[in-house]
């Protein structure tokens, strides 16, 4: 593994500005979210938001990829395409968004529910979200990465969900994606020494059903391999001598 960058005070205004408009637009997607609306009208709206603040959205052009956002909706985990799909009530929809400031990068990502969802379903979104939370706390100076992964496994295990292993967090800063890799699953006291200055993209996604997954022929969408119900959470978070902060919680307007 190449060594981890560790961001100056400079790199992490930048970073922060750009979470900042990813945070606005997630926050405001989320009150426009419904049923009948298509995919590609939810990505339209999200990309108009992040030049409005003078972003860039950072997934267009990322190894081919052509749109602003990914939209993954129910047994799709992440990286889904937006398109003409029509959401419909009850559906999950994971809305990942990123933005670029300044040569600087901002990761984030929240499962809507659309109208109305099942009482299974909530409680996939509720534990997710937890297991963010608690992997989020143990992102401190001094713990290691495998302390972030065995919290968020935990979590999730104990809430009756697996962990998708094939997919992982990361590093986030002048590129979307850096060192380190951050699995969603560990032991605690594993893996490289968290330090000031690290800022990690810590994303937890848990199915319903088994871990494991496929990608379908479009080459992006990764989805369950049972077609069981998946959810993803995602935040931007700094490593400061402070203790964890969440880049992606607050919003720029």
């Amino acid at each position: 593994m190449a060594a981890i960058k560790l961001k100056t005070a400079e790199e992490i205004e930048r970073i922060r500005k750009a979470c900042q408009i990813v945070a606005w637009v997630l926050k405001r997607a989320g009150k426009v979210i419904k049923p009948g609306m298509t995919t590609k009208d939810l990505d339209s709206f999200c990309d108009k938001l992040i030049r409005e603040k003078g972003g860039t959205p950072v997934f267009i052009g990322y190894r081919g990829y052509r749109h602003a956002t990914c939209i993954s909706v129910n047994s799709e985990i992440v990286h889904g395409i937006p398109g003409e799909k029509v959401l419909q009530t009850g559906d999950i929809v994971s809305l990942d968004v990123g933005a670029k400031l300044a040569g600087y990068c901002g990761d984030s990502a929240v499962t809507f529910p659309v109208g109305k969802v099942s009482s299974k379903a909530s409680k996939l979104l509720r534990t997710t979200k937890a297991a963010l939370t608690a992997g989020i706390k143990q992102a401190r100076v001094g713990n290691h990465l495998g302390d972030i992964s065995a919290a968020v496994q935990k979590v999730s295990e104990t809430g009756g969900y697996t962990v998708v292993r094939e997919l992982f967090g990361h590093g986030i800063g002048a590129d979307l994606h850096e060192d380190p890799l951050i699995p969603n699953f560990g032991r605690p006291g594993e893996g490289p020494l968290l330090k000031p200055g690290m800022v990690l993209a810590i994303e937890p996604m848990l199915n319903m059903g088994g871990w494991k997954i496929k990608t379908l022929a479009d080459g992006w969408t990764v989805v369950t391999a049972d077609k069981s119900l998946s959810c993803h959470f995602e935040h931007t978070v700094l490593i400061s001598e402070r203790g964890p902060e969440i880049l992606t919680e607050r919003a720029g307007l």
